[in-house]
């Protein structure tokens, strides 16, 4: 059985355990979005609903989710979030990037909920591996989902998956971004490309350093420790005695 099929396969699972009828994701014309709602649309047919929220985006964003759509008869809906985000701005009195920055994916993540709730449908996420392990998501945004369909392949894994999709090249090819800010990509912000962040988490995990400079692999470290918390279960406190 091929990767789609078996990841198809697990989708179809987790819909029957948790009694859920299809998927929920933003569609967002990216690469890893693209493959999501491929392999859900393998999943489950016409129980896919790829949702398109631009917030000050690129018009180029929205003309890819729809030439994905298109070629495979995934259904969508558009919800512009700018005049939320901007009203939000004005309440939250910050001009601070990174927060403002992070606000978009929140608002996006409530929106998919929102759908979710009306049709008894799971979110999918969008996450891959790569950015799972040096945190590139953001807590309560877009890493906060009902499941992670590509969740524990590399980006350089999802490229691969894609071109056996036959998902159009020019989404293949555009440079990964979150849309966060004017010009954004993930590889500028991160500061490593995503060749070597794939080449990094492999010679940590197999011991085998490779042809990866070890300042990359050091970076990659400290990323995954510094975002160790955005991984991991809520703390909660537990009472080590009862009151009397």
């Amino acid at each position: 059985m091929s990767l789609s099929k078996d990841i198809a396969l697990w989708i179809k699972n987790e819909l029957k355990k948790s009694g859920a009828k299809g998927i929920v994701l933003g569609l967002s014309g990216g690469i890893d979005s693209a493959v999501v709602a491929v392999v859900s649309k393998i999943a489950v047919g016409d129980n896919v609903l790829g949702v398109i929220m631009p917030c000050h985006s690129d018009p180029d964003d929205e003309r890819c989710a729809r030439l994905v759509a298109e070629k495979f008869s995934i259904k969508t809906d558009k919800v512009d979030l700018s005049a939320l985000y901007d009203e939000f701005v004005t309440i939250v009195k910050t001009d601070d990037k990174l927060t403002l920055a992070n606000v978009k994916p929140r608002l996006r993540m409530v929106t998919l909920y929102s759908f979710a709730n009306k049709l008894n449908y799971l979110v999918a996420g969008t996450g891959n591996k790569s950015e799972a392990t040096v945190g590139y998501f953001t807590k309560h945004g877009d890493g906060g989902v009902d499941l992670l369909p590509i969740g524990s392949l590399l980006k350089t894994e999802v490229r691969a998956l894609a071109k056996e999709l036959k998902i159009p090249d020019e989404i293949i090819l555009r440079h990964p971004s979150a849309g966060l800010w004017q010009g954004q990509t993930d590889e500028g912000e991160l500061g490593i490309t995503y060749e070597n962040l794939d080449k990094a988490i492999i010679a940590i995990e197999t011991g085998k350093k490779g042809t990866v400079p070890q300042e990359v692999v050091d970076k990659v470290k400290r990323l995954y420790k510094a975002s160790e918390h955005k991984r991991t279960p809520i703390p909660v406190f537990k009472r080590t005695s009862k009151k009397s």
